[in-house]
């Protein structure tokens, strides 16, 4: 992992392979880990940058609440820093939210962007309670508690117990006030599906069949010419462990037309 300076915090990521770059960010309690089973099939034909969000992994976790636009400058930071002019960024469920903030306010750093399990709707106002249910009970309970209580979810009916556990050995490492200051970050985030549908911009829009957090109908908010769906067949909320592979290839024939075109 190597480090950088952004918005006044240190943002850690892994930085793998050569050519066009595709920058992934991932969920809520993750970290750039949740890449790991994903970058080797990208590697070898992209440069793969995985952040740590602000709050997660490695990365700094101030206190107090965050923004999701705040998390997207940071990773407007790091591409400064790396001196990327231009890349193709996607985004796991909360790193989807970000994606989406990126798109909207700095189009012209991108090539294309998407979403993997995550969506442009706002919080529903039973979805906010529930944001605030999960600071009271990371507050109340510590992190470890609430990652036992939201991995489960996450994953398909009788998916790998492997799989289940080293998603909440990643999830333990999330600093509480991270996991707070996003949970409030994603309780007031903006109906952003109007910077899908306007966009010229290549879009990639990944969903589970079985994903139980955000369903493909959440997910596919347009059906644009330049809008790629593609929903993988017996997952739920997290295909970079479910179906790496298959998503990997996803990725690669996204980015494959998005050059050819």
């Amino acid at each position: 992992m190597e480090i950088v300076r952004c918005e006044g915090s240190n943002i850690c990521y892994s930085d793998q392979g050569k050519g066009d770059v595709i920058v992934l960010l991932h969920g809520f309690c993750g970290s750039s880990s949740y890449w790991e089973q994903v970058i080797p099939f990208l590697s070898g034909n992209y440069r793969v940058i995985a952040p740590d969000l602000r709050g997660h992994g490695v990365s700094d976790a101030p206190l107090g609440a965050y923004s999701i636009d705040q998390m997207a400058d940071d990773v407007l930071s790091l591409l400064n820093a790396l001196e990327i002019p231009e890349c193709y960024l996607l985004g796991h469920s909360l790193g989807g939210y970000i994606a989406l903030s990126f798109a909207q306010r700095h189009p012209s750093r991108l090539k294309g962007f998407g979403l993997i399990h995550s969506t442009g709707y706002p919080d529903s106002g039973e979805a906010k309670e529930n944001r605030l249910k999960s600071v009271s009970k990371i507050q109340n309970e510590g992190i470890f508690a609430f990652v036992d209580g939201l991995v489960p979810g996450l994953f398909a009916p009788g998916a790998a117990p492997q799989l289940l556990e080293r998603t909440k050995e990643i999830g333990y490492r999330t600093p509480p006030q991270g996991a707070v200051g996003a949970a409030m970050a994603m309780r007031e985030r903006p109906d952003r599906r109007d910077v899908i549908s306007a966009t010229a911009l290549p879009v990639l829009l990944v969903a589970g069949s079985e994903d139980s957090k955000v369903s493909p109908e959440r997910t596919f908010t347009s059906n644009k010419p330049n809008v790629t769906q593609a929903t993988i067949s017996g997952v739920g909320h997290m295909s970079m462990y479910e179906a790496p592979e298959r998503l990997a290839e996803i990725i690669k024939d996204y980015v494959h037309a998005a050059v050819r075109n």
